[in-house]
């Protein structure tokens, strides 16, 4: 059993081993998305995998669709070169769920995978195609990131500005010089389709696309008709979405258990630019994906994947909904704590009763009562869901260090929008906040680079981490530091204005944490709150729990 085409002529086999199989022409389906593709994704890694070529599947085995999937990869070439070329950009599908079982699937509706580096030129090729209907993007939430904190363009980006059309080299440039290549075919109508886990990422990535191509345009490298095309939502739509479903780093484990079904050469493997992927995808078994029903050119029948079709406002209701409420700040609680008091996985961090206490406090007493409700997904449902089904399955091996990944980029976005909420209720007032400052001063202490023994840990990538650390190094505060033993620390508990005034470049940069923390009246809590985790050994843990029986 090898994971290429032959599946399709070993059917019987495979699903006698227990996987679901392929139930289209794979080879009619491949030509028919040559000669008139309908959807190309820019981002090739587990979520792409695990949901949307899912999806197609789905559609294609009920007929509803005749053309599959066209990926590219704009990051990392090795996943192309290494994962889908060899095995006919075939994958398996690994749903773990809550009770040790696991169904499998071998999912074959990517019919093409390029690299955008080195295939701009079959890329042009499919955006000259009228059929043409979406282009959507995993490409994370960092992808869409034009500009620094200070509104200065980042280099690759202020680079592309001066190279233009045919000499873009990050994924923004080259997807707008495709549109371009486009405009110049015919000027076609296209959805392009921000599929990651961000607030309004419809709206990052118009604002991202305009400015690129305002720059081209500015310097005669486009014509004005150009942006013109790009901003008329009838030409070009932006479609904001809702995705949540939790694929985490590919399960080494699950290599063994593939091999003794019989299916050879599986791998899971880390590239040298640290993407960590396999020829199989572990995923949970919940999932949504709402979506804004904007397609200019037309789409497939989307609904018949399990996607929900409905407007701008639901959309983002649900999105906001579960970024900032009932999801992803509960994610960012478990991994900073998880990580400074040494949990493996989200899960045993979890079966914690404090760090449990602290999710529940933090979804249920602080996010859900001012969370938006969708109208078609439930809160307190969903956030049922997220803590009694999801986050506690010990088969999703998801990892804080996974999670607390670009923190920086995320903190205004997952708790931003529920202090405000609490500001503006004169009822409540943000100072009735607790654990939500609680996690801030958590983070704070992660950035000190030592776990809650004293010992030093691996902190997370973040765009923004050397700066931070360095701000946090500037402590003085006897050996407590980044990378110090804290076990011979004396820490006195009494000087809040000092601490205060050391960590007050981090407290007022409002673009990191959303809000004013000051105005918002948070920093003494947080001040506090960080004291009392700085107190030496232990004192991490012992604090939240008595936050949390408070």
């Amino acid at each position: 059993m090898k994971l290429n085409q032959s599946v399709f002529d070993q059917k019987d086999l495979w699903e006698k081993k227990g996987y679901a199989v392929p139930r289209f022409d794979r080879k009619q389906a491949a030509a028919a998305t040559a000669s008139h593709p309908v959807w190309l994704h820019i981002g090739a890694g587990n979520i792409f995998r695990a949901f949307q070529a899912h999806g197609v599947q789905k559609l294609l085995n009920a007929g509803l669709m005749d053309t599959g999937l066209i990926v590219a990869e704009s990051y990392d070439p090795e996943i192309i070169e290494r994962i889908y070329r060899p095995y006919d950009n075939m994958s398996i599908l690994v749903t773990l769920k809550a009770d040790g079982s696991m169904d499998k699937c071998v999912i074959g509706s990517v019919m093409e995978s390029l690299c955008m580096t080195d295939d701009m030129g079959r890329l042009r090729s499919v955006f000259a195609s009228p059929s043409l209907q979406l282009v959507s993007l995993t490409i994370t939430e960092k992808g869409y990131q034009i500009s620094n904190g200070d509104e200065q363009l980042l280099e690759p980006i202020a680079r592309d500005m001066e190279c233009g059309p045919d000499g873009a080299r990050t994924t923004l440039g080259m997807l707008v010089a495709l549109l371009f290549e486009r405009f110049n075919q015919g000027a076609y109508p296209l959805a392009l389709v921000s599929m990651d886990n961000c607030s309004h990422n419809g709206q990052k990535l118009r604002d991202a696309v305009l400015v690129i191509a305002k720059g081209w345009a500015d310097r005669d490298f486009v014509p004005e008709t150009f942006l013109t095309y790009i901003s008329a939502p009838e030409k070009i739509s932006f479609p904001w979405t809702m995705i949540d479903k939790i694929t985490p780093r590919p399960d080494p484990s699950l290599v063994a258990v593939l091999e003794a079904d019989g299916v050879e050469e599986m791998i899971c493997l880390e590239t040298a630019k640290h993407t960590f992927i396999g020829t199989y995808v572990n995923a949970e078994s919940c999932e949504y994906l709402m979506i804004e029903d904007s397609f200019p050119n037309g789409r497939p029948p989307l609904e018949a994947a399990g996607f929900i079709l409905t407007d701008r406002k639901t959309v983002n209701r649900g999105e906001q909904m579960k970024v900032c409420t009932c999801l992803n700040p509960l994610h960012t609680a478990l991994a900073v704590f998880g990580c400074l008091l040494g949990k493996k996985t989200i899960a045993q961090a979890m079966a914690d009763v404090v760090l449990r206490k602290l999710v529940m406090g933090i979804g249920y007493d602080e996010g859900l009562p001012v969370a938006e409700d969708p109208g078609v997904l439930s809160p307190k449902q969903f956030l049922d869901d997220v803590v009694y089904r999801r986050l506690v399955n010990p088969f999703i091996p998801d990892t804080p260090a996974r999670i607390a990944t670009d923190t920086s980029q995320k903190l205004s976005v997952r708790f931003g929008k529920t202090i405000r909420a609490y500001m503006n209720d004169s009822g409540k007032g943000a100072g009735s906040l607790k654990l939500i400052p609680l996690v801030f001063a958590g983070w704070l202490r992660y950035l000190m680079g030592t776990d809650d023994d004293g010992r030093r840990m691996t902190l997370s990538p973040d765009p923004r981490l050397e700066e931070l650390t360095g701000m946090m190094k500037k402590l003085e505060n006897g050996k407590v530091g980044v990378g110090t033993e804290m076990s011979d620390a004396e820490i006195s508990t009494g000087d809040e204005q000092r601490y205060e005034a050391l960590l007050r470049p981090i407290l007022t940069k409002t673009d990191i944490w959303g809000v004013d923390l000051y105005e918002a009246g948070l920093v003494p809590e947080i001040v506090s709150d960080f004291m009392a985790m700085t107190a030496g050994p232990g004192a991490v843990y012992a604090w939240l729990k008595r936050k949390v029986e408070d």
